[in-house]
């Protein structure tokens, strides 16, 4: 069996070259000692999966819905699993990751589109990342939100400077808060004592109580499934050594799909623990409005105590900053992907990180701070609605026999993926549609009908009539 030449650029730079196949996986011992080497990825896309946007969604949809909720975190959950399954896969199988494989398909203009699609979701994931870091630092030590955005900036390309020490010490870091939040959490889950049998029925019996839950149910599809992780996970895997042979690339397949199950599996307790703390805290006590995560973290004192506030303030800090990093990571590797530019790495994060700082700075500034929850939902629908452009052209490479070889898609996962793709992008329709005609009415729709009618334009002028210059189609 051979690896897909055909997706590789013979020649071409690896994914994150600094720390390109820098981690070795030991042959000749045991499965268990060949997957600990090979652990590690999937908890750095996992906290992606517990970022402080998703606090906002998972705490308004518990605080107004209680636990009827449950079942969108959980399948959520399980599509994010398929997905960034399939996302390790492209990247061991073909060496690419998703970027660099838009990049070599698609002719450019649609390739700088996607770039730009997928920078405006990182913006928006960032902008929930570093306003739950600096909430906080402010409900920690009482440092002013604005000042604790600027903190977060620096502190995370600090951070990243360890990737000179190799990429186990980043993962060691980012495990590290992972694991802080998984014990908050379990601490307030203890202190909440929710009603078990409540939440056996939201989280396997399906509801939508009205439009609100809905739209609080995409953002919550937009903050579980992030388009950036897709991105990710499909380089990082590619930090593993793993031996070069058919036998090699098979182990480290499956070693990988364990590995992100294992790790999104925590991602969703962690979800369902917020919701269900909200749900029991919350909305037990007719407190069915929580509009600022300050206010959370208050009126957690009177109900479960102290050490819940604290714990509260300490797993959103570990939340933003875990995050933050995987962050800035998908910001380089969607770049350097994309564009092909060749920079310093320093650099390449620096422009990143203040591609989503600088928005952060100009909202928080006009908000004054407030209205933290209504920022981090707006932030999940935002990334909800770049999810479209992402999972498709995972399908599409991953279906491919001639680009995956014998490990392209069988047909039953071909269809399970389609289905979930075909769903995510029916309700961000949806949801665009109900938000025009909310805040526009008439004029709202007929907006919407001109930007459906200039990207289909798009679409046709670059299927038919671009033509791709010499230089560009021999890069490609």
């Amino acid at each position: 069996m051979e690896l897909c030449d055909e997706l590789r650029t013979p020649g071409g730079p690896a994914s994150l070259p600094e720390v390109h196949r820098s981690v070795r996986v030991p042959q000749g011992v045991s499965w268990l000692r060949r997957f600990f080497a090979v652990a590690g990825p999937g908890y750095l896309v996992s906290v992606g999966y517990m970022d402080p946007g998703n606090w906002g969604t998972d705490l308004a949809g518990g605080a107004k819905f209680g636990y009827a909720l449950l079942w969108v975190i959980l399948a959520s959950n399980l599509m994010a699993m398929l997905l960034q399954t399939l996302c390790a896969r492209l990247g061991l199988v073909t060496g690419k990751d998703l970027a660099q494989a838009c990049r070599d398909y698609y002719k450019k203009p649609a390739a700088i589109v996607l770039w730009l699609l997928c920078e405006i979701a990182i913006v928006a994931c960032d902008l929930a990342e570093v306003i739950g870091s600096a909430v906080a630092l402010n409900l920690l030590v009482g440092l002013p939100i604005l000042w604790g955005v600027l903190i977060t900036g620096v502190d995370v390309l600090v951070l990243l400077g360890l990737l000179q020490f190799g990429f186990r010490k980043i993962e060691a870091i980012v495990m590290v808060l992972v694991g802080t939040i998984s014990v908050c959490f379990g601490l307030e889950v203890f202190l909440a004592r929710p009603d078990w049998g409540a939440v056996a029925h939201g989280t396997f019996i399906p509801s939508m109580p009205n439009n609100e839950a809905l739209l609080i149910s995409l953002g919550i599809l937009g903050a579980t499934v992030m388009p950036h992780n897709l991105y990710l996970h499909s380089s990082i895997v590619q930090t593993r050594a793993h031996e070069d042979t058919p036998d090699g690339l098979r182990q480290a397949v499956t070693m990988n799909t364990v590995d992100t199950i294992v790790a999104l599996g925590m991602a969703f307790f962690v979800n369902a623990a917020i919701l269900v703390v909200a749900a029991a805290v919350f909305h037990r006590n007719g407190m069915h409005d929580v509009a600022e995560l300050q206010e959370a973290h208050r009126l957690l004192t009177p109900l479960l105590g102290g050490a819940a506030s604290t714990a509260f303030a300490v797993a959103l800090l570990a939340s933003g900053q875990s995050s933050t990093i995987t962050g800035t990571l998908a910001g380089q590797i969607v770049m350097e992907g994309f564009l092909r530019i060749r920079i310093a790495p320093w650099l390449r994060r620096l422009i990143t990180r203040g591609l989503a700082i600088i928005p952060a700075l100009i909202l928080i500034g006009i908000s004054g701070g407030k209205n933290t929850v209504q920022l981090l939902i707006l932030s999940q629908v935002v990334l909800s609605m770049q999810l479209s452009f992402a999972i498709f052209p995972l399908m599409m490479f991953t279906s491919d026999p001639k680009r995956m070889g014998a490990f392209a898609n069988p047909l039953w996962l071909k269809v399970v993926g389609y289905g979930v793709c075909t769903i995510i992008a029916g309700l961000n329709i949806y949801l665009l549609v109900q938000t025009a005609h909310q805040y526009g009415g008439t004029m709202g729709l007929l907006g919407l009908g001109v930007l459906a009618l200039a990207g289909l334009g798009f679409a046709g002028w670059v299927r038919f009539f671009y033509q791709e210059k010499r230089h560009e189609a021999v890069a490609a």
